[in-house]
């Protein structure tokens, strides 16, 4: 086994980053075979440095993804609410036909213990377009003057997905009040910190996103101004990641760290991904106090890492 601080070779293994602050493209590995602790390892440690990894030529099907996944910890799933693919009740289908998620979050963070990390693996890609950001809350976190991350350490922020959906009405999709009563069939509310540590690497970063609706102890108008400016650290382009779809890729994230978003940019072609995500832990904020439920049992959904 040979290693180097941007490029780790476990066998034929390589990971070269994509960008300093977010992203590595990982070659030499067939993910459709049982993988060795040792490139779990070097694969968990690559995604500890890079966030999101990238696999291009990935030829896996719903098992594999899910074999794959179930090497970082018990799998979720799909989602609290929203049915799975048929017969495969961890995998969520991210389709544009059901909506298109454009908007900025991490993964279900409105419950007490979101996904630790992530995959979506492309089935139908459009020919243009319908690429997926992916941003590092730990660069938005260092690039915070001090005097606004010392406000940042002390905030905490209720999460919900039960939220104002409402968008101007050119931009309205087709089914997107069916799909909200779906989506907030049960309701959660959960207070997370506002800074996470992250319990590998003890990374701080900003635990925010779409779901992230009001901050404890201020107004709703003070939330949304407050939320509105730690977001834009977050989406600064030296902090994203930006994955364009191809046939056969799969991309793991680090869903304790990172926020992502789906660009609606395809026109009206078909796009779909199939996610699959692992078990998290409880978020703790830089005192180490953890967050905890308002609303809503997740127990069905995932275990607690």
């Amino acid at each position: 086994m040979t290693a180097t601080i941007n490029q780790k070779t476990v066998s034929e293994l390589t990971i070269r980053p994509i960008t300093e602050r977010i992203g590595a493209e990982v070659h030499g590995l067939d993910l459709a075979t049982d993988l060795t602790p040792s490139t779990v390892a070097a694969l968990r440690s690559a995604l500890d440095q890079h966030k999101a990894l990238v696999f291009r030529g990935a030829e896996l099907d719903d098992g594999a993804q899910q074999r794959f996944a179930a090497h970082f910890g018990d799998l979720t799933k799909a989602h609290p609410t929203v049915a799975s693919v048929e017969g495969a009740p961890n995998i969520l289908p991210v389709d544009s036909e059901q909506g298109r998620a454009n908007n900025w979050h991490t993964d279900v963070t409105f419950v007490l213990n979101p996904p630790q990390v992530s995959t979506l693996r492309s089935i139908t890609v459009p020919d243009h377009g319908g690429e997926t950001l992916i941003a590092t809350t730990a660069g938005a976190y260092q690039d915070l003057p001090e005097v606004l991350r010392q406000f940042a350490d002390n905030l905490w922020a209720v999460h919900t997905n039960d939220y104002d959906y409402a968008v101007p009405p050119n931009l309205e999709q087709e089914g997107a009040q069916d799909r909200r009563a779906i989506f907030t069939s049960t309701v959660y509310r959960t207070v997370h910190p506002v800074v996470r540590v992250h319990p590998l690497t003890g990374e701080k970063g900003l635990f925010i996103g779409g779901f992230a609706q009001r901050l404890v102890g201020l107004s709703n108008t003070e939330s949304r101004d407050v939320l509105r400016l730690l977001q834009a650290y977050v989406t600064r382009p030296e902090n994203v990641l930006r994955v364009a779809w191809e046939p056969n890729q799969l991309v793991l994230f680090d869903n304790r760290i990172t926020q992502h978003y789906a660009i609606d940019n395809y026109d009206d072609q078909p796009r779909r991904l199939n996610r699959v995500t692992v078990a998290g832990d409880v978020p703790v904020g830089i005192d180490g106090t953890p967050s905890h439920s308002i609303t809503g049992d997740a127990s069905h959904y995932t275990t607690v890492a």
